[in-house]
């Protein structure tokens, strides 16, 4: 094969690679780290400790219990004098070990929930139900002594996790990404290999996959930060932003170490490669040539015998 068409086809092949690297690395992770059940509470586990998570469960389950309340007695007279008992009184059972094995169970559930809404062609929304929340409420209220606190209701309140209505494109969308997620990386793998293998100059094909590895993983960076300002951006009105950005934060850990991983390995072999460029050995020169200048006013060079 020519070396002007192995170039060029190197050059393909690597560019192909590095602009496949950052999408496939996203892919993986959405279609391996998100859908294990065991890693997804783990990773959510801390958030239990989060002071924004809690003030969000806080609001949240405080007042779904006075909208109850509301609802079923007559109190809105004193609804103002209940809800800092209530708020309270959640505040409080946020910090118990009662309120991390909840949290845990409710990841786990949701978290089961949504696979199976994805993979299977059930129609119904996802949703968490807060009655076992409310009920470990009620109880710390009537230890407290408030008023009509034992007239609470406990009711199942259930809070929409992925809407019926879009079910259907979320789940195409995870089918495309389950795909994508092994095929992107394999392939990306593959052009970088086989285009190191076809150039001319391998150590310049080299650093230019290197490099590449770097910017893509540094364009993975910017698109993670991107993508948590569209999301805070995107939430009701009602949906505490700093909880959200803390979820978001725990949910793409992964990933976001991967991305600085690429650009840092990618940085340290284009370093290394420049630097044995700058501080390796001469090129050795043809047979037969003059190894050095004759000194001046000697015998000119012979030529080598046949």
């Amino acid at each position: 094969m020519p070396s002007r068409l192995r170039s060029a086809l190197s050059a393909v092949l690597i560019a192909l690679s590095c602009l496949l690297l950052p999408f496939g690395a996203l892919a993986a992770w959405a279609a391996y780290g998100l859908t294990d059940t065991g890693r997804y509470v783990t990773t959510m586990a801390p958030l239990a400790a989060d002071p924004d998570v809690r003030e969000a469960v806080v609001d949240t389950v405080g007042d779904g219990i006075l909208r109850a309340v509301d609802q079923h007695l007559d109190v809105r007279p004193v609804r103002g004098s209940v809800r800092p008992f209530v708020h309270d009184a959640v505040r409080s059972f946020t910090h118990t070990r009662a309120f991390r094995l909840a949290w845990d169970t409710g990841n786990r559930v949701t978290h089961d929930a949504v696979l199976r809404a994805l993979r299977a062609g059930d129609t119904r929304a996802v949703t968490v139900d807060l009655a076992p929340v409310t009920a470990q409420v009620k109880r710390q209220l009537a230890r407290d002594h408030v008023p009509l606190a034992a007239r609470i209701p406990v009711e199942h309140t259930a809070v929409a996790v992925l809407p019926a209505d879009r079910l259907t494109t979320l789940r195409k969308g995870f089918h495309v990404l389950e795909v994508a997620g092994f095929w992107l990386p394999v392939a990306a793998v593959a052009f970088a290999v086989g285009g190191i293998a076809l150039a001319v100059r391998r150590r310049r094909a080299v650093a230019a996959t290197a490099l590449g590895t770097a910017l893509g993983g540094a364009l993975l960076i910017l698109a993670l930060a991107v993508g948590r300002s569209l999301t805070l951006s995107d939430l009701p009105g009602g949906v505490s932003h700093p909880a959200a950005g803390a979820v978001y934060d725990a949910l793409t850990g992964t990933l976001r170490t991967a991305a600085w991983l690429l650009l840092g390995l990618g940085a340290v072999v284009t370093l290394a490669v420049w630097l044995t460029r700058r501080l390796g050995l001469p090129r050795p020169t043809r047979r037969g040539g003059c190894s050095a200048a004759a000194p001046a006013g000697g015998p000119a060079p012979t030529r080598a015998r046949a």
